[in-house]
């Protein structure tokens, strides 16, 4: 245990979850913290946040740990002071986990509606990706600290899903800022990599793919479990293996502009 604990292990690390209040970072903070590392968990909603420390300390045991900042990652003046918070409160994070993001229904294309478009890139691109990155990044460039950025890309960063035109265009400009962020950093070795989540049940999609009512698969969810060749959603503890060995400098110290599909073979469905 000894050698995988130096391989993954996270101890004296500091973690920023941005969208820390979601199912998904959720299981992604509970990897980290099980691996030594702290925790500061940002979002926007207090609420959420703090059902998620409950739920995350039930768990771990490991409250002392974790921290939350309230912060709105559209705005650089907020992430600056969030980031402030926490090196105050931990010290300067070594890992940055871009978690927000999501969608906002389905269209036909001509039926789109353009400021939800924009929204949803908004959500995705400027909160999700490049303004957390921005701010972190040049404090890492300026204190000489190799971190790690680990986003969140989509199977619509590959394919596109039918009816969430914004999501896809967000999500695969998250796969594509990835790599050119990755060559961006590495000169002073920042890694920047991601995860593709396949379709995991979470606060933003369970609508679409269970029947509320019912519980039984909406149409929806049919079709993404006929495409799925494991034949079932994934469970959001199954993406901790990944964040750990993108997180870990001595597992992955290496690799940088990737994106790892977890996705129980969505990506490689055929006829």
């Amino acid at each position: 245990m000894s050698y995988l604990n130096e391989l993954f292990g996270l101890s004296g690390k500091v973690a920023v979850i941005t969208g820390g209040g979601g199912v998904l970072a959720g299981a992604i903070a509970e990897a980290l913290l099980r691996a030594g590392a702290n925790v500061s968990l940002w979002g926007r909603g207090n609420e959420s946040l703090e059902s998620a420390i409950k739920k995350l300390s039930t768990s771990t045991g490991l409250n002392k740990n974790l921290h939350k900042v309230i912060v709105d990652t559209t705005s650089e003046k907020k992430v600056r002071e969030a980031l402030s918070i926490t090196e105050k409160e931990k010290k300067i994070p070594d890992i940055l986990i871009n978690g927000v993001g999501g969608g906002r229904g389905r269209s036909s294309f001509v039926d789109i509606d353009l400021g939800n478009f924009e929204e949803v890139l908004r959500l995705n691109l400027i909160a999700g990706l490049v303004v957390p990155t921005k701010i972190i990044c040049s404090r890492w460039i300026e204190k000489g600290i190799k971190g790690s950025i680990i986003n969140i890309a989509s199977m619509g960063s590959y394919v596109p899903l039918s009816g969430v035109w914004a999501y896809d265009a967000a999500k695969a400009g998250v796969l594509n800022l990835t790599m050119a962020c990755a060559k961006e950093f590495a000169s002073f070795g920042i890694r920047v990599n991601a995860i593709a989540p396949g379709f995991f049940l979470g606060k933003q999609n369970r609508a679409l793919l269970i029947d509320e009512k019912t519980g039984d698969l909406t149409e929806r969810g049919k079709n993404v479990i006929e495409h799925t060749p494991f034949g079932r959603f994934g469970d959001a503890g199954e993406l901790a293996g990944a964040v750990l060995y993108l997180a870990s400098k001595k597992a992955s110290g290496f690799v940088t502009g990737i994106s790892i599909p977890i996705d129980g073979g969505f990506l490689v469905d055929n006829i």
